[in-house]
């Protein structure tokens, strides 16, 4: 089934884009989510004049985002938080945790560019990626201490 995406979607594209999709992921998820619309005549004409437009702002939200994640690399973020003997954390250190860690280093990023497969449960040094674009992916290191 053929669609045009309204918004970014993950592992498929970006607005504009005309994709070649199963019908049940359209009829199930796209469509009823509004996150693509049926590829017809009149909508492909609709989105064909728009495309040196979006094409120039998807340019510069890359751009940005390759600046962001340039301050981004030395970036270490430390958590002191109450720990056993063992290493393992009484709670863990989740995406909540982080964002709130880099908006109060001065950095703004969107809440869901961190990916964070499960929450930090151990001490030691771990690598977190923040995902601000597609193509763009930083690394942070996250350093955490056991509190006394």
């Amino acid at each position: 089934m053929k669609i045009i995406l309204k918004s970014t979607v993950d592992n498929l594209g970006r607005p504009g884009d005309v994709k070649d999709v199963k019908t049940g992921y359209a009829r199930n998820y796209l469509l009823p989510r509004k996150l693509a619309e049926m590829a017809s005549e009149s909508a492909l004409k609709y989105w064909e004049k728009g495309k040196e437009k979006r094409a120039a702002l998807v340019a510069a939200d890359i751009k940005t985002a390759k600046e962001l994640a340039e301050k981004l690399t030395g970036v270490k973020l430390a958590f002191s938080v109450p720990a056993s003997e063992e290493g393992k954390l009484f709670g863990s250190i989740g995406k909540a945790d982080l964002l709130k860690s880099l908006k109060a280093s001065g950095f703004e990023v969107p809440k869901n560019s961190i990916t964070l497969e499960t929450a930090i449960k151990t001490t030691g040094e771990h690598e977190v990626s923040l995902r601000l674009q597609p193509e763009v992916i930083a690394k942070v290191k996250v350093t955490v201490t056991a509190r006394e």
